[in-house]
């Protein structure tokens, strides 16, 4: 006769047993942590609304800048890139406007790789290749003027034959490096919210989801 191994109990089985669950976790670590515990957690801890888009609008708010030396600041450069992937196609496609709008947001964060930073945020709620164009935005973007700063403006062929190369190429050529237009018809933040509300409304993959996305 073959044995089968029994399956741990987890904190999901407590919770759907109906029965009393402690108001709170009783460990000083995640090593002695129970499974008790746990249901504690993902019961009353767990699901707190959540302030991620919150949080990306207030800093998107931040990069307005009265004084900027831009051609616009970059809260308008925001909208403007955002205007144009909107118009190119993607007005179907939540999660590209999304990264138009909030790619530039990790700048009071992360001025030297801000692309990273703000790819990390988004990176539960968007499809790998999307991720994947925020990341590396900043290195495509350096073709149209790295070399004014005595930079490698080729530095981005480095990822040529990546399968999500010519996507990040096109958002970067045709959106971003393009949207800084005084006089371009950009439309409104609240155009984007519904967009932004269905993308920000629950993670596409968790931390322990294993993606190959780099």
């Amino acid at each position: 006769m073959t044995l089968v191994a029994e399956r741990p109990r987890t904190a999901h089985d407590l919770i759907a047993e109906g029965g009393p669950i402690r108001k709170k976790a009783t460990f000083t670590s995640f090593e002695e942590s129970t499974v008790e515990d746990w249901a504690a957690i993902e019961k009353y801890g767990a699901h707190e609304p959540s302030r991620v888009l919150e949080l990306c609008l207030e800093h998107l708010d931040m990069l307005r800048a009265p004084d900027h030396v831009y051609p616009v600041d970059r809260y308008e450069h925001s909208l403007q890139t955002a205007s144009r992937a909107w118009r190119d196609g993607h007005d179907d496609d939540d999660e590209m406007i999304a990264a138009a709008l909030l790619h530039d947001i990790g700048d009071f964060f992360a001025r030297e790789n801000h692309g990273e930073f703000c790819a990390a945020i988004l990176k539960p709620y968007v499809r790998p290749e999307v991720y994947w164009i925020v990341k590396y935005h900043e290195m495509f973007q350096g073709y149209h003027f790295f070399h004014h700063l005595g930079g490698n403006r080729n530095a981005r062929e480095s990822l040529r034959g990546h399968p999500h190369f010519e996507a990040c190429r096109k958002f970067c050529d045709d959106y971003d490096q393009a949207a800084f237009d005084p006089n371009y018809d950009t439309m409104p933040l609240e155009a984007f919210m519904p967009a932004l509300n269905r993308v920000f409304e629950k993670p596409l993959r968790q931390v322990n989801d294993r993606v190959q996305d780099d």
